[in-house]
């Protein structure tokens, strides 16, 4: 198994890059968000990477982060989620959001998603929902705002869970609360703003 590519970036198209790591070129199918944060042709990259065998090809795909390698392999253990339906899901949504539609069973976000239909979109919801935690979903979803903390959110969520809120309900409290200004960088805080808007 390649866990990883680490070289000098030879090239690089939308849905491809060709890594050089000591005279040997490996090709890497990429997402749109990787390649968008790749450096110039000829600079230092690491990818990671998800190497798939099969009887008539080796396939490496490669991603910026372990998030979203993570997402891939968890999206390919989907019956009739190939690596390329994968690849597009992940071009189709940002990483977050679409954890965030799983963990909430928003099939209708999901059916956006160019190449996934809704019984597609239903299988993710009824095959992953249960692998995705609902609380770090919701906190890695907010954190693509700036000056969000997902152990905050997180944290925030949980303890109104244990208030008697279904998960939700909590995170729609805590998402009003970050709309009506409260500080995602203090617990207290916020969930003393989350309760106050019941």
């Amino acid at each position: 198994m390649i866990a990883f590519v680490r070289g000098t970036l030879f090239e690089k198209k939308p849905m491809t890059a060709w890594i050089d790591v000591q005279g040997v070129g490996y090709e890497v199918m990429i997402t749109l968000g990787t390649y968008d944060r790749m450096p110039a042709v000829g600079q230092p990259c690491l990818l990671h990477t998800c190497h798939i065998i099969r009887e008539d090809a080796h396939l490496l795909f490669g991603f910026h982060d372990r998030d979203e390698k993570s997402t891939f392999e968890l999206l390919i253990t989907v019956n009739g989620v190939g690596p390329k339906v994968a690849l597009a899901i992940l071009n189709g949504l940002p990483v977050a959001d679409l954890r965030a539609a799983i963990a909430e069973g928003n099939v209708k976000r999901l059916s956006t998603v160019h190449g996934v239909g809704k019984k597609t979109a239903e299988r993710l919801v009824v095959e992953l929902r249960d692998k995705i935690d609902p609380a770090e979903a919701f906190a890695a979803q907010i954190l693509a705002h700036p000056g969000g903390d997902s152990a905050v959110l997180r944290d925030t969520v949980l303890a109104l869970t244990q208030l008697g809120f279904a998960h939700d309900q909590a995170r729609k409290k805590v998402q009003t609360a970050l709309d009506a200004g409260a500080d995602p960088s203090n617990t207290e805080a916020l969930l003393k703003k989350a309760l106050a808007g019941r």
